[in-house]
């Protein structure tokens, strides 16, 4: 039976799983970050291959017939070829796929080949598949390529409000509060130098985001950032329709990501009015099954499994007890 090993990347953790040809998931393993961005290819590549030994222990090269690895790290095609390259070079699978994680949202998420997928964790990114097989992307690079969002987003812009207000140059917000208890500080500013020194690290901001959405009802400026986002989630999703000339055409647009899939009553009302004004033919999808699972569906699209093998993957991760 072929197999394929299936990879998310993602910038807290790396998970591998190897999946039969008729979808038995036959080992599971979880690693550190893949950040090829800032560790290098080679060392993103040493992540996968010290996670699937621990997931396999006794298993020699190939680890399988196909590889299918959907990342964070892999925003440009040509990252994705240097980490499909290597890949092919260790000798890790015999055929090798790199993608966006974003491709694999959509394939989890949607009911057709094609369609949109935006993805909201950590960060934002979006892609959109035409039924022809054109393709929307974006650079996804930050500031740098005009990105703003995620939780990360979300967590600078609420310690800048804080800041602000703590020593009188904003207005007033019970951001102040949300900052001094999840940095267990008795100032914003106690948590800013705390960040500036390396005491705590900068993944904290991410931890910001909850607390932040909670407060939104109640707080003009909480509120303000939460409606910046829903306008970022709707606006690389409207984009990508448009450039797929797919705007009067129903389709189904995925969210996904952990700022998505926490289901914030007012982010996703605000989500869903920017949409029906916007792009009124896309079919809203929030989609929280492991990102894993869109990885090992293209995976199996490679191998051409038989249609019960995506079920019997799907059923498998949607599990309780083995999520």
């Amino acid at each position: 039976m072929r197999t394929v090993l299936a990879v998310d990347g993602g910038n807290s953790k790396t998970d591998v799983a190897l999946v039969g040809e008729d979808g038995t998931v036959l080992a599971l393993g979880r690693g550190p970050a893949f950040v090829p961005q800032s560790a290098g290819v080679a060392a993103a590549i040493d992540v996968i291959g010290e996670t699937v030994r621990q997931a396999l222990p006794r298993a020699g090269l190939p680890y399988a017939d196909h590889i299918a690895a959907y990342v964070a790290g892999a925003d440009l095609p040509i990252e994705e070829e240097r980490l499909r390259d290597e890949l092919l070079r260790r000798g890790y699978g015999r055929s090798v796929v790199v993608g966006n994680d974003t491709f694999a949202l959509l394939r989890a998420g949607a009911s057709v080949p094609w369609g949109v997928a935006v993805v909201c964790g950590a960060g934002i990114n979006a892609v959109g598949v035409a039924p022809s097989g054109k393709v929307a992307r974006f650079p996804a690079l930050g500031r740098l390529s005009g990105d703003w969002g995620g939780g990360y987003g979300l967590g600078e812009e609420t310690l800048w409000h804080a800041v602000r207000a703590e020593d009188g140059r904003g207005p007033e917000t019970i951001l102040v509060e949300v900052v001094r208890k999840v940095f267990g500080t008795a100032t914003v500013e106690e948590a800013v130098i705390a960040l500036h020194f390396g005491e705590q690290p900068l993944d904290l901001l991410h931890a910001l985001a909850p607390p932040l959405l909670a407060a939104a009802p109640d707080d003009a400026i909480a509120r303000s950032l939460v409606e910046r986002l829903a306008d970022e989630i709707a606006v690389l999703g409207t984009v990508a329709i448009r450039r797929l000339g797919l705007l009067d055409t129903p389709c189904e647009v995925v969210l996904g990501g952990g700022v998505m899939t926490a289901r914030d009553p007012l982010l996703t009302s605000l989500v869903a009015e920017r949409y029906a004004r916007d792009a009124p033919e896309a079919k809203l999808l929030i989609v929280d099954v492991p990102p894993i699972v869109g990885a090992a569906l293209l995976g199996l699209d490679r191998l051409g499994a038989p249609p019960e093998a995506y079920e019997r993957v799907r059923e498998h991760f949607l599990d309780p007890v083995v999520t």
